[in-house]
């Protein structure tokens, strides 16, 4: 009887572009502090039984993966802001399955990836999409055939062309599998897609000869408030960014701790160097008129730069805001799960968050995010109350 294999990926480089940036700027700047990520099962999804063992496979696996030559040559002439030292790095990197631990009791599934945070950087995006194709194939859950998942994806190029907006593909993280994956990039680069941007997922940028797009994550500000304080958060995280990349990689993330902060903190200095900002939560009409109020403040035109949408699109969402925003400040749309996990089946809710960061003083602190949704801050519920009290955030 032939053993089932549970390996999933088959490239270093399928992953989003940011946790690269972000792991040659840790490289860089905390190459001694470490990290603990925390898988959360939002969607409350059972897992069938053998889930962990396949997991775990899947993981093992992943210590076979290596930076090509090919690949290497990719970033050196598309990405030249990522340091030759960095290159070399990555050239050497291999994932540590010991770095991840895994568990299941009955239906509930837990995972935990701790180690220096310049190397388990990399797990989150890998495991969260492992998870997802293995969930969909253990259960045997059918979903649509190839001609429609192609089908479906016109239908959404068609009215996106009819938008007339700009639009990258982000859906790595919670895709259904790596087949549907390569199925909707290769209908979005047939040439259908009029002002398709590029690709999160590097592996598939280098594929199909797209731009890899992506600057930081909510990690990167929150590693720096369990370091250096939340009043310093989003300063410091973005001055060590213009640091290692000197204008480069522009656009700016700004709900870590709620927008209203972000902005106090946006200075002009900011304001003008970065290209833009990325919209990942709340109501996305309000934050584009709190980003366009705040360019006015700066003496800045809105329409020399733009917003980066990214939160739980779809065609209604883009027409939406389209409509509200187009002439008022430049845009532009990062589509995730509505493209790479739609296909007649329901999509997986998960993430994993960095949880703890050991600072420089040798101490475990817990992280948390404050978003601009309503009462859905995530992380140790003292700390949350903390980081409220000291920037002044009432909800």
């Amino acid at each position: 009887m032939a053993v089932e294999n549970y390996s999933v990926f088959n490239s270093i480089l399928d992953n989003d572009f940011y946790k690269f940036t972000m792991q040659c700027a840790v490289v860089q700047l905390f190459p001694t502090n470490k990290g603990r990520y925390t898988f959360i099962n939002r969607g409350k999804h059972e897992f069938p039984e053998g889930f962990a063992g396949a997991l775990q496979q899947g993981v093992n696996a992943m210590a076979q993966l290596k930076l090509t030559k090919d690949e290497k040559l990719f970033l050196q002439e598309n990405c030249p802001y990522l340091s030759p030292l960095y290159l070399d790095f990555l050239e050497g990197y291999r994932y540590d399955p010991s770095e991840v631990k895994i568990e299941q009791r009955g239906a509930d599934l837990e995972v935990h990836v701790e180690g220096y945070w310049y190397r388990t950087i990399l797990w989150e995006v890998p495991l969260l999409a492992m998870i997802s194709e293995l969930y969909y194939r253990l259960t045997k859950a059918q979903g649509w055939s190839d001609e429609r998942i192609v089908e479906n994806t016109l239908e959404k190029v068609r009215v996106y062309n009819e938008l007339n907006v700009a639009f990258a593909e982000f859906g790595t993280r919670r895709r259904h599998s790596y087949h549907v994956h390569d199925i909707v990039m290769r209908t979005l680069t047939n040439g259908a897609a009029r002002r398709f941007a590029g690709s999160s997922n590097v592996h598939f940028a280098m594929k199909y000869q797209v731009k890899p797009i992506g600057t930081h994550a909510h990690e990167w500000f929150m590693f720096h408030a369990a370091e250096y304080s939340y009043k310093m958060s989003n300063a410091l995280s973005l001055e060590h960014w213009v640091d290692v990349y000197r204008g480069d990689l522009g656009v700016a993330l700004s709900d870590t701790y709620t927008t209203d902060v972000f902005f106090k903190q946006f200075d002009k200095k900011f304001s003008k160097l970065f290209d833009g900002v990325r919209h990942d939560s709340g109501d996305p009409i309000v934050f584009a008129e709190k980003t366009i109020a705040h360019y006015k403040r700066m003496g800045i035109d809105p329409l020399s730069k733009y917003i980066i949408f990214s939160d739980g699109l779809n065609t209604e969402k883009v027409q939406l805001i389209t409509e509200a925003c187009r002439g008022k400040i430049g845009l532009s749309f990062g589509i995730g799960t509505d493209l790479t996990n739609d296909v007649g089946l329901r999509p997986m809710n998960i993430v994993m968050k960095l949880t703890e960061v050991l600072t420089s003083d040798n101490e475990w602190v817990p992280t948390v995010k404050l978003s601009d949704e309503p009462n859905k801050h995530t992380g140790d519920k003292r700390m949350i109350e903390l980081a409220k009290g000291i920037l002044n955030i009432s909800v």
